[in-house]
């Protein structure tokens, strides 16, 4: 599955939302996508965040969500010790695309 990053292209993800959630190290997300942005789109609810399209027109963001420093000080994670992350977009395919680059056979859809 051919994709690009934010890093390569700007993505546009403005009015996606939750699809579903996936179970990955950050490591594993900073291999398939690269460096995440410096903030996410809420500065401080987010800690990473990562804006992919891909070839077939589906767009996906993957984020962390009021889990992290930014929005639990002290108490929160550090991004390398998150393992579940949101995935986002405009349909559940996103999910299944950044599980397919991933390489994960189960995701869980949100409701």
């Amino acid at each position: 599955m051919k994709y690009q990053t934010h890093n390569e292209t700007e993505v546009d993800t403005n009015m996606s939302h939750l699809q579903g959630y996936i179970t990955a190290d950050y490591e594993e997300l900073v291999d398939a996508f690269g460096p995440p942005m410096r903030y996410g789109f809420d500065d401080y609810k987010v800690d990473a965040e990562w804006h992919i399209s891909f070839a077939d027109g589906s767009v996906a963001s993957i984020y962390n969500w009021k889990n992290g420093r930014n929005s639990m000080g002290t108490q929160g994670m550090d991004v390398q010790d998150i393992r579940e992350w949101h995935v986002g977009g405009f349909s559940k395919i996103t999910l299944f695309r950044v599980a397919e680059v991933l390489n994960k056979q189960t995701v869980k859809a949100a409701a």
